[in-house]
């Protein structure tokens, strides 16, 4: 099944708010996002902490 045209969800991102992180560190949010979960404060804590840690190898393995 397709969705109606105009709906927000069936379209891509655009390119202007995708980035790698290469432009700017990420943030704990990011990561969390990157690992397809909302956001809370518990996960954003967590991804914090793991950024601390691995750097920027903890975004690396979530993306290709």
């Amino acid at each position: 099944m397709t969705n109606p045209a105009g709906d927000a969800d069936s379209m891509p991102t655009p390119d202007r708010l995708l980035h790698t992180g290469a432009e700017h560190p990420v943030d704990p949010e990011d990561l969390v996002m990157a690992s397809g979960r909302t956001p809370t404060p518990a996960l954003i804590e967590r991804a914090r902490r793991q950024l601390e840690l691995e750097g920027a190898a903890a975004v690396e393995r979530l993306t290709p």
